[in-house]
C-alpha cells in the first residue's frame, strides 16, 4: 500500500471484518437471507464508490449502515411495482403452529411484521445497541420519531408474542 492511504482501512479489510455484522441487520431488517444478502451487496456497492472519502472521515461502519437502512427502506417503497398479480395462487405450505416454533423464529416473525421503518428502529435500537441520537442520525429523522417508532413497535411485538391483537398505534405508549 503506498503512503496516501496510511491509518485507513481497505474496503476489503472492512468487508472481511464487517460482512457477517452487515448481514445479521440486514436479515433482521428484511426477514429473509436471499434478500439480506441483496441488501449488503447493494450498500457495500453503494459505499464502495465513495470508499477514499468515506473512509477518511473515520469509522465507516456508520455510514454502510445508514445505506443498508435506506436501501431497504427504498425497496420496500418499490415493491409492489415488483408484484405481479395472476389468476391462481400458488400451493404454499402450512404456517408451523405457535407451539412448534421457538423463541427465536417467533421474535422474527413478529419483527417480519412491522413496517419498515419501525423495524428498522426497533433492530437498530435494541439488536444493535445504537443510542437514539445514533439511530435518528443513522434513519435521517428525529430523536422524538425514534423514540415513537421503538415504543410503537415495541408495543407491537409485545402484543404480537403474547398472542394478544395487536394494538392500535397511538392508543398506547410505553413511557417507561
Amino acid at each position: 500500500m503506498d503512503g496516501e492511504g496510511e491509518g485507513r482501512e481497505s474496503f476489503p479489510d472492512f468487508v472481511g471484518r464487517q460482512q457477517a455484522s452487515l448481514l445479521r441487520l440486514a436479515f433482521l431488517l428484511a426477514g429473509d437471507r436471499g434478500h439480506a444478502e441483496d441488501l449488503v451487496q447493494t450498500a457495500l456497492m453503494k459505499t464502495y464508490r465513495h470508499w477514499d472519502r468515506i473512509s477518511r472521515r473515520g469509522e465507516p461502519t456508520a455510514y454502510v449502515r445508514r445505506a443498508l437502512v435506506t436501501t431497504h427502506t427504498s425497496w420496500r417503497r418499490r415493491a409492489w411495482r415488483r408484484e405481479h398479480p395472476t389468476g391462481r395462487l400458488p400451493d404454499v405450505a402450512a404456517p408451523e403452529p405457535a407451539d412448534r416454533l421457538d423463541a427465536g423464529d417467533q421474535l422474527r416473525r413478529a419483527l417480519a411484521a412491522l413496517p419498515p421503518r419501525m423495524r428498522a428502529t426497533v433492530v437498530l435500537r435494541y439488536y444493535e445497541d445504537l443510542s437514539e441520537l445514533q439511530t435518528a442520525q443513522l434513519m435521517g429523522c428525529s430523536e422524538s420519531t425514534v423514540n415513537t417508532q421503538a415504543a410503537r413497535g415495541l408495543a407491537r411485538l409485545r402484543g404480537t408474542l403474547s398472542g394478544a391483537a395487536a394494538p392500535v398505534p397511538g392508543d398506547q405508549r410505553d413511557r417507561r
